[in-house]
């Protein structure tokens, strides 16, 4: 096979749904499949087309803390799902394909490292789960993640907050005027990996103009200065100009000139509601870009150039929001961090996540040792509860894959201590320097554990 192909896995999760008529259902995939084959995209010699695959048990529980466990918590759809980006991620490893996109559902980027339920119609965090599996299968060490979908992408930043091999970059429309409420520009990661997060919340309304400055003048120039070994763009299409839930002007064409300039290895679907007016057009307009061919023709039936206008006001807030982040991200390593995140043995901070899909509601106390070897090892509380029954209660330790031996030496002896306690209804481990992940049931009085 040349590997100058773009790998295509399409997966439209035919028995996966929140609910008959909910937006996030399989139709949002249909009509893509058949704009892209009325096109003949499938035909072209750059294509080549994957079976899906099923992650692993184990791939999901080396991200995440599924309550109580990964089996209550995902279907065979989202095993697919995420194993199909799995697929794709091997597939460009291993030179068989120069970049791939994972047109799949259910999508992942408002699922956070615990997992109580479905929140943001996500579950399980794609993106998060193949950059754990590319460093333990494949040895990638430095990954960016750039996140294009209207709403913030509140999970892989939560899972990568503290990880300084990881950059995340997500523009999204204003926290304050949709779903998450989050993604403002002070949430910049944790002590051990500052300004390896950045947040550009964008005014409602903002079109192709404002989209490409800030893709021209923010996230290009600091992918490049990271340097990562794979980029993977986490491809939400609610920005949108006819998306129903979103408030945001970008067009097709601007999709695809984004994916031309950033040029991830890797694409994987999130949000997008406009299932056929704008889906079947951005859907084949990326896929143009990744190949390398010509997209100048695919354009909106009611799309005119100059449709929109930019508000020049709005358009000066965010020429100064990017620059404050490009000082921001140039003066990373000459901040003192103590003066941010204090000089105790532990960073924490408290968080209150509402599952709005699932109804549930979160307390979490997250606690990262402050080391000077290694970015910390992450300990967890977190109390869960649904519809006013019983809380669950648990207690977890994540050992990041780049650990000291001390830290993760000391996360063990945390472990081994706190299934002595009666608060918590189970306490996990889990180990990425090992690739070990183990939970302890207290009811049961049982431990299982999966292994890589």
């Amino acid at each position: 096979m040349s590997a100058k192909k773009t790998g295509l896995i399409f997966f439209p999760a035919f028995d996966w749904a929140i609910s008959p008529t909910h937006p996030e259902r399989e139709e949002r995939l249909l009509y893509t499949r058949d704009q892209i084959f009325e096109e003949g995209v499938m035909d072209l010699p750059q294509i080549h087309e994957y079976a899906p695959r099923l992650a692993s048990m184990h791939d999901i529980s080396r991200t995440h803390f599924c309550v109580p466990r990964v089996q209550s918590q995902v279907t065979e759809a989202h095993l697919i799902a995420a194993g199909s980006t799995l697929q794709l991620g091997d597939s460009v490893i291993n030179g068989e394909i120069k970049n791939g996109f994972a047109m799949v559902r259910p999508p992942g980027h408002h699922a956070m490292r615990v997992v109580h339920g479905n929140r943001g119609f996500c579950s399980i965090n794609n993106e998060a789960i193949l950059v754990e599996y590319l460093r333990r299968r494949h040895g990638i060490r430095k990954v960016a993640i750039v996140d294009s979908d209207a709403h913030h992408g509140d999970g892989t930043q939560d899972i990568f907050y503290h990880d300084p091999d990881v950059l995340f970059i997500s523009f999204h429309q204003d926290g304050r005027t949709i779903f998450p409420g989050t993604g403002f520009t002070n949430e910049l990661g944790g002590p051990g990996a500052y300004a390896r997060t950045l947040n550009v919340p964008l005014p409602p309304g903002t079109a192709d103009e404002t989209f490409m400055y800030v893709v021209d003048n923010l996230v290009l120039p600091v992918v490049r200065d990271f340097q990562p070994e794979i980029i993977i763009n986490s491809a939400g299409q609610d920005n949108h100009y006819t998306d129903p839930l979103g408030s945001m002007r970008f067009t097709a064409r601007a999709y695809a000139d984004f994916t031309r300039k950033l040029k991830p290895d890797l694409v994987v679907l999130e949000g997008g509601y406009a299932i056929e007016t704008a889906l079947p057009y951005i859907n084949l307009a990326i896929i143009l870009a990744l190949a390398g061919a010509d997209y100048s023709y695919v354009m909106e039936p009611d799309y005119w150039p100059g449709r929109f206008k930019e508000s020049p006001e709005r358009m000066s807030k965010v020429h100064k929001m990017v620059d404050q982040l490009l000082e921001t991200w140039a003066k990373r390593d000459q901040v003192d961090l103590q003066k941010i995140f204090g000089t105790g043995k532990y960073y924490q901070r408290k968080k209150f996540i509402y599952y709005d899909t699932d109804y549930i509601e979160e307390e979490q106390l997250e606690k990262v040792c402050i080391c000077p070897d290694c970015p910390g090892y992450i300990l967890i509380e977190s109390r869960g509860e649904r519809n006013y029954r019983e809380p669950i209660r648990i207690y977890a330790i994540s050992v990041p894959f780049q650990a000291c031996n001390a830290c993760q030496n000391e996360a063990y002896e945390i472990y081994e201590q706190y299934k002595a306690r009666a608060k918590y209804d189970y306490v996990y481990m889990q180990d990425k320097t090992t690739d070990t992940c183990m939970a302890f049931d207290k009811k049961k009085g049982q431990e299982w554990m999966t292994e890589g």
